[in-house]
């Protein structure tokens, strides 16, 4: 499809230049052929009146026609010759211009495809779980409350997911599409943090983890809503691929331009191979992180990426296998 559309585009291309080219080569040629005529009666004139010094025949000489003829052959094949190096050269540098325009809507093209076929997958998950409960429980002559019970907590743990699964997908269109809408105003950073980290308290002291917070006493425009789902996000995952009674750490400091926020985990770490990859939509390496009971979509760090974007912000990650992993996040800390 992006090959025939590269064609067109390279023929509309060579449609506009080749139009402008050759209108430009016809005022030439008529203008050239028409100053060498002038130029040529002004001088036989000038040698009829003899004011050269030379008197020519009654009728003019031939070699006045050749010249005008020459004259013309000359800047016309001349003109040929330009338009025909301008036509491969268009042709040339039109092909790879046009590759250049479709090529951010082909990347987006094939991204939206990939993520309509990946959101399908995750959506399928949770439905098919939901319609073999409903099916099994239908085709049970008697159901005590107790199993009833059940039946109804597992197809709400499935809600629950496709709704966790939908506000992920509604905040990631969000900042995409709205980042530049987010009110930034001064927030003292110590405090978001401590209220990130009340956030996943009850999920760490589940699994007995040490949140441990160091931060100075700093202040960043943010947007507190976004600022605080970033922090979140990432405290989230640390705890998720932390082991029991592991430790996450997270410290804040600054230079005069840019604030620093690290989140250190004891966790199980990333493959080197998966790092690249960890911030695209719906990514869970199959390594050692998948085979932990997490539960996910892999849209957390994908979000997490476009909050920083939003914020111009960058972005470090630094992990060992079995050693944990680290997060550097780099902020302005005034908004421009």
């Amino acid at each position: 499809m992006f090959h025939s559309a590269r064609i067109k585009l390279t023929a509309w291309y060579l449609a506009i230049i080749m139009t402008i080219s050759l209108s430009f080569s016809m005022i030439v040629y008529t203008r050239v052929t028409s100053d060498v005529q002038g130029r040529l009666v002004v001088i036989e004139n000038r040698l009829r009146s003899g004011e050269l010094g030379f008197r020519p025949p009654s009728r003019p000489g031939p070699f006045f026609i050749e010249e005008i003829e020459d004259t013309r052959r000359r800047v016309l094949w001349m003109l040929i010759l330009t338009n025909g190096l301008i036509l491969i050269f268009s042709g040339v540098a039109g092909y790879f211009l046009a590759g250049k325009t479709l090529e951010p809507i082909e990347v987006a093209l094939q991204e939206q495809q990939q993520f309509i076929t990946d959101a399908s997958h995750e959506l399928r998950t949770p439905l098919t779980a939901l319609k073999t409960s409903m099916e099994v429980a239908l085709r049970g002559q008697k159901m005590s409350l107790s199993e009833a019970h059940e039946v109804i907590a597992s197809n709400l743990e499935d809600v629950n997911s496709l709704q966790s699964l939908s506000d992920r997908l509604l905040s990631l269109a969000h900042y995409q599409t709205n980042g530049s809408s987010l009110i930034f105003k001064p927030l003292p950073v110590t405090e978001t943090l401590e209220e990130a980290v009340r956030k996943v308290k009850f999920l760490a002291k589940a699994k007995e983890i040490e949140v441990n917070l160091k931060s100075a006493d700093l202040t960043l425009d943010a947007d507190q809503e976004s600022f605080i789902e970033l922090l979140v996000i990432f405290l989230d995952n640390a705890v998720k691929y932390t082991p029991a009674k592991g430790s996450i750490n997270v410290s804040a400091e600054a230079d005069k331009k840019h604030l620093y926020l690290a989140i250190a985990d004891s966790g199980i770490g990333i493959k080197s191979e998966d790092l690249p990859h960890i911030f695209d939509r719906f990514f869970r390496a199959d390594t050692s992180r998948s085979k932990a009971e997490t539960k996910g979509f892999g849209l957390g760090l994908s979000l997490a990426k476009k909050i920083i974007e939003s914020y111009h912000g960058d972005l470090d990650v630094v992990s060992k296998v079995g050693s944990g992993t680290t997060f550097t996040l780099k902020f302005p800390l005034k908004h421009a």
